[in-house]
């Protein structure tokens, strides 16, 4: 039933005390000035009740251990408390402390529960066994009230109050952790957009400038072998295509600069990559501009042309441009084929070029930034394709896409986002995760609608406290209402003024005295004839206390008349 809520083949007692984190110092002092006031308390007011220095030492000592094993085993602590305090008036103390303890480290509602009703049941038993023989002539409800309003004071409303604050300090961590969460993950997903937007301009400058680049390569390199050019031109021709060689080399360097560290994630908004006009039907713009750079270039199209999505648009057109472009760098000379096929289900876009001509310049050692057939995949995956490379059997190489015609737009995030998408946003890769609590998985994609889960999930656990706080309050005010209503009416029912007894006479009938005395008994009268002269033989004899002084007063009837009156002081 204590916090550390471990099996029955768990630690061991002395383990558990032992592996107890160390104290902090603020907690030693804490312990250092309750401990001794609380054994203080106990010892000093046993001693003055029993005159007996040992039982007094004897408690103290039984206190400031509990005191100082609340914290590791509240529960035991807690019930050890509540006998003693029924049994010992000085051990209130350690009650109120042992309460607070115990309801913000029991963890558990249930066992919580158990423990504040077993205490309750050993502070009863306990308060009925010590009671003095006066106290036990009270009605049983009154005893049970009396016993467990002490309780609840003591034991009961400081176990809720710790438990509320504990809960609120619980809640208050989660939010604060909640919060920096939040931070780290707006930090995170700043940073990859930023990342994919230097990858959206890496992508644009590798697919636009280097083919530009690549045909004015081709170019210079096909004058520079003319025969018509002199010596001088020729010379000024291969400056000319060094020139484009250095700005190509530079380009790809800065597009690797630009995509270092970047996971290729998307090409970035579709509004980045080329306009309609220059997908599918533009190829034959590509191959018209190879063919004037000198290239051998072959179209094919099969099939019946279909109208085709703006992201296959874009994915074609760039298959056949970066097909065309890794022929001319590593192949130069070689015969290319551009294959437009329009099959039932998809277009197929195919870039084949054979192998170097026997006689032509093997090509310069090319600086690749290895980025032009990873952003054709993503493309082909994006819109539902894919894309394949390799060689071919004559020595040749093979760049083929497949491209469906129902192809689906990448859709743009929520909230209007351009630079992340919502498939590669931080928040909505780790949104699939359980909460680690059994709870629903949280809506991580929408800060607000997280944030609203988290709050609730302890919200009801808060207003649940909250509640029964209020109700304990209003039970302690009812209680305290009542007891002073009680106080009155027994006050009035066990009270007379002198004048009554003085104005009695004996041998008066018992009826006419009645008249002026209060009806019912008193709790004031309990106890009260035993203080008083014996009681006499054959006689009723009703007991009331004066309401100045502390005098007794003492009416016996017999045979319906006053046989003898008494009054005697008394020791309330």
């Amino acid at each position: 039933m204590d916090a550390a809520e471990t099996p029955r083949t768990g630690p061991s007692f002395r383990f558990r005390l032992a592996a107890a984190s160390p104290w902090p110092r603020r907690r030693i002092v804490g312990e250092a000035v309750l401990t001794p006031a609380l054994s203080g308390i106990a010892g000093i007011l046993r001693t003055a009740e029993t005159g007996s220095l040992v039982q007094g030492g004897a408690l103290a000592l039984v206190v400031a251990v509990l005191s100082l094993a609340r914290r590791a085993l509240p529960a035991s602590v807690l019930l050890a408390a509540s006998a003693l305090a029924g049994a010992f008036l000085g051990t209130f103390a350690l009650l109120v402390c042992a309460g607070w303890s115990a309801g913000s480290r029991i963890e558990r509602p249930a066992r919580a529960l158990a423990a504040f009703t077993a205490g309750f049941v050993l502070h009863l038993v306990a308060g009925v066994a010590t009671a003095p023989d006066e106290a036990l002539g009270l009605s049983v409800l009154v005893t049970v009230a009396l016993v467990g309003g002490s309780f609840l004071v003591l034991a009961v409303v400081p176990g809720f109050a710790a438990r509320y604050r504990a809960q609120r300090h619980a809640l208050l961590d989660v939010l604060r952790r909640h919060n920096a969460q939040l931070a780290r993950e707006r930090a995170m997903v700043a940073r990859q957009a930023r990342l994919l937007e230097r990858q959206r301009i890496a992508q644009d400058m590798h697919d636009s400038l280097g083919h530009q680049l690549a045909l004015i390569a081709v170019h210079t390199g096909a004058l520079e072998v003319d025969p018509e050019l002199n010596g001088r031109q020729r010379e000024g021709v291969g400056v000319l295509r060094e020139a484009s060689r250095s700005a190509m080399r530079e380009l790809r360097e800065a597009v690797g600069i630009l995509r270092n560290d970047a996971e290729m994630s998307g090409p970035g908004p579709q509004g980045a990559g080329p306009s309609s006009d220059r997908a599918a039907v533009s190829v034959d713009e590509l191959v018209a501009s190879s063919r004037a750079a000198g290239a051998t270039v072959e179209l094919h199209r099969s099939g019946a042309e279909r109208p085709l999505t703006p992201a296959v648009d874009r994915a074609a057109y760039r298959i056949a441009q970066e097909g065309l472009t890794n022929a001319h760098k590593h192949a130069p000379g070689a015969p290319i084929t551009v294959a437009l096929r329009y099959e039932p289900d998809s277009l197929v876009v195919e870039v084949a070029n054979g192998p170097v001509p026997a006689g032509v310049p093997a090509a310069l050692p090319a600086i690749s930034g290895q980025q032009g057939l990873t952003g054709l995949r993503e493309r082909a995956r994006l819109v539902g394709g894919m894309v394949h490379t390799g060689l071919t059997p004559g020595g040749g190489f093979r760049l083929a896409g497949v491209l469906p015609y129902a192809g689906g737009e990448r859709q743009s995030p929520p909230g209007g986002a351009t630079s992340v998408a919502a498939d590669d946003d931080f928040r909505e890769q780790i949104g699939g995760a359980s909460a680690g609590n059994g709870g629903g998985v949280l809506e991580r994609a929408v800060p607000h609608k997280e944030f609203t889960a988290i709050v609730s999930s302890k919200k009801n656990a808060a207003l649940g406290c909250a509640a029964t706080a209020v109700v304990l309050v209003v039970g302690v005010g009812a209680l305290l209402v009542w007891g002073v209503w009680k106080g009155i009416d027994e006050l009035e029912k066990g009270a007379i003024p002198a004048s009554v007894y003085e104005s009695a006479r004996v041998g008066e009938a018992e009826a006419d005295l009645r008249g002026k005395l209060p009806e019912g008994g008193s709790l004031l009268t309990d106890g009260v004839e035993k203080q008083g002269p014996a009681l006499p033989d054959d006689a009723a004899c009703e007991h009331f206390v004066d309401d100045e002084k502390d005098i007794v007063y003492r009416f016996c009837f017999r045979d319906g008349k006053l046989a003898s009156k008494v009054s005697y002081t008394w020791s309330p």
